[in-house]
């Protein structure tokens, strides 16, 4: 059986690989003060909150990825 081909992570999600990398913490966990099930932080606190569950792992990476990214665009005016 050939094995399934792996995309790295920063491909399939380079907002918050960037994130990570240069700017600050994505934190996964249902948190009852946001009612998230996973946030964004940078050194002055939280940047983006997603919703209170998901329907998979994958999903909700993909809602980080999108709301990550707006920030990005938006205050940092960084070139996705």
């Amino acid at each position: 059986m050939p094995k399934a081909k792996t995309i790295p992570p920063t491909e399939t999600y380079p907002c918050v690989a960037r994130w990570l990398k240069a700017h600050g913490a994505i934190e996964f966990g249902y948190c009852r003060h946001t009612r998230s099930f996973i946030r964004a932080f940078d050194e002055g606190g939280m940047i983006w909150s997603g919703r209170r569950s998901y329907k998979s792992f994958d999903t909700a990476l993909a809602d980080c990825e999108a709301g990550v990214g707006r920030w990005l665009r938006e205050e940092l005016r960084e070139q996705i």
